[in-house]
């Protein structure tokens, strides 16, 4: 291996935010995925794609805490945190977007985007609050509405206004764009963009395959719960797998 390249990796290492080494995880004897390496480096959009049923929601669910793992370690910022549970992880700046949104309808928008700095003193949570309303701009015009009466696409910003309320350093998603008009999901993914600009780490579960490719710094390809193909969204996008499986070329 070249000098260069010995640098190249080892720049890599000092900015890698999430790393799961070695991970199996499933429910009870079922296994779903089985010896998962998986990185997300500080300020990447690193996305995950693959055929439904290929265990992309419970890799998220185990490296967010709320499955436990069968084997192998998950690592935040160089620190191991399989064994926190769900709250360390969110307090350590590991945050989950899980699929569905999951808001408190009956609350407004303001009101759920509070909930996720909640464990932070209150002049924090209000830097925090500005920033996120500066980044979604649809969401500072309605900051008092119902979270329930707004359509999907702005309930996912407000999931995500949300999550970014607690300061994470890398933030997961589960599947965001599902159910989205097409302006709405590259609105999504231009924040998602801005958002990895600032420093936070993002991993995308997203079975709009091609947009995710054309934006995503980095990409794994998940079949049968194991990772067959990694690369950049674009040589994936080039690839005969994704090209004659996800694409119908």
């Amino acid at each position: 291996m070249s000098a260069a390249m010995n640098l190249m990796n080892a720049a890599n290492d000092m900015n890698v935010l999430l790393e799961a080494r070695h991970l199996s995880a499933g429910y009870g004897p079922l296994e779903i995925i089985r010896n998962i390496n998986v990185r997300v480096l500080q300020g990447q959009l690193t996305v995950i794609v693959g055929p439904n049923g290929a265990g992309k929601t419970t890799l998220m669910r185990a490296l967010s805490g709320i499955l436990p793992l069968g084997q192998g370690g998950v690592a935040l910022a160089g620190n191991s945190v399989e064994t926190f549970n769900v709250s360390k992880r969110v307090s350590n700046g590991l945050v989950l977007v899980p699929e569905g949104r999951h808001l408190f309808a009956q609350m407004t928008v303001e009101e759920n985007l509070e909930l996720g700095g909640y464990l932070l003193p209150a002049a924090e949570r209000k830097r925090l609050m500005d920033e996120v309303l500066t980044l979604f701009p649809r969401l500072a015009e309605r900051r008092r509405q119902l979270a329930g009466t707004m359509s999907g696409g702005e309930q996912q910003m407000v999931a995500v206004g949300r999550a970014m309320m607690g300061k994470p350093k890398c933030m997961l998603l589960d599947e965001p764009s599902l159910g989205l008009a097409p302006k709405m999901v590259a609105e999504l993914f231009r924040i998602l963009r801005q958002i990895c600009d600032r420093g936070t780490g993002v991993l995308l579960v997203e079975q709009n395959v091609r947009q995710a490719l054309s934006v995503c710094d980095h990409a794994y390809i998940l079949e049968q719960g194991q990772v067959v193909a990694e690369g950049s969204g674009q040589e994936l996008l080039q690839g005969e797998r994704i090209r004659k499986s996800y694409l119908g070329l």
